[in-house]
């Protein structure tokens, strides 16, 4: 039996890589991309069928409810990622924050429910972050997004693996696919958290271009939807393994300071 997967974000990073995975894995794959004609012809994927999709937009949305009512995996990775100072973050790109990064893929996620239900088979990945587990300082609005988004995943997957869906959650950490590149930022220019702010944004770039592959965490994505009775949380990268023990182990304030340090903050 052949399986749909619709993969949200798939023109680029972890969602391209994941699309492909799941095309050698013998799956129907559904990619979307907010403008699937601008994808150029040598960056498409043999074997995905694209599909338009604006997650800022609730009619976008809403557009691929018949498509989602055929789909037995769907992969939650399309999404922005934002850093500024707590105190200066404008409430108009909070909003638009979460209705990309929680509101739109929470939705999607409905849609998809009644068809998985009915067919007593589902998975729905949600892809977080490993800033979600330990949260960096200008970055609380993207660490709250992908904090709710795991929140969703965790708080209803009791209540649909009676019916054979498991929701799970996928965090990865410094990842080398250019996201520094599409990045959002809000600080003033005169900002006095500025200074403090540029070494951390630098850290960032800096560990992300030394981070993971994209075809990493779609193995690891690919891993989850796989497996009998998926985990509710997989990590990839940044020496997933250890962080945890250490988070486990250790005060909460040790990590704090670690995952500071390891961005050149001094806490």
């Amino acid at each position: 039996m052949t399986r749909t997967a619709l993969v949200t974000g798939a023109s680029s990073g972890i969602g391209k890589a994941t699309a492909a995975a799941l095309v050698a894995k013998g799956y129907r794959v559904l990619g979307t991309s907010r403008e699937p004609a601008a994808i150029p012809a040598d960056h498409r994927i043999t074997g995905v069928e694209y599909l338009a999709l604006d997650l800022a937009s609730p009619a976008s949305v809403e557009a691929l409810a018949e498509p989602l009512a055929t789909v037995d995996v769907l992969i939650n990775n399309a999404g922005e990622s934002q850093s500024g100072p707590f105190e200066e973050l404008p409430g108009d790109v909070l909003r638009r924050l979460f209705e990309i990064n929680v509101h739109g893929p929470v939705r999607l996620a409905q849609l998809a429910l009644p068809g998985m239900r009915a067919r007593r088979y589902g998975r729905i990945v949600m892809i977080g972050s490993m800033l979600a587990s330990f949260p960096l300082a200008y970055r609380s609005s993207y660490v709250a997004s992908k904090a709710a988004l795991k929140g969703f995943s965790d708080g209803a997957r009791q209540e649909l693996t009676p019916f054979g869906v498991w929701l799970t959650t996928v965090e990865p950490g410094s990842i080398s696919t250019g996201i520094s590149e599409r990045r959002t930022s809000y600080v003033a220019d005169d900002s006095v958290y500025a200074p403090e702010f540029t070494t951390m944004v630098a850290a960032l770039d800096r560990n992300e271009r030394a981070g993971i592959t994209a075809a990493r965490v779609a193995a690891t994505i690919v891993a989850a939807v796989e497996a009998d009775r998926p985990e509710p949380l997989y990590a990839v990268g940044s020496s997933a393994p250890a962080v945890f023990l250490l988070k486990r182990l250790t005060p909460a304030t040790f990590m704090e300071k670690l995952v500071h340090r390891r961005h050149d903050l001094n806490r």
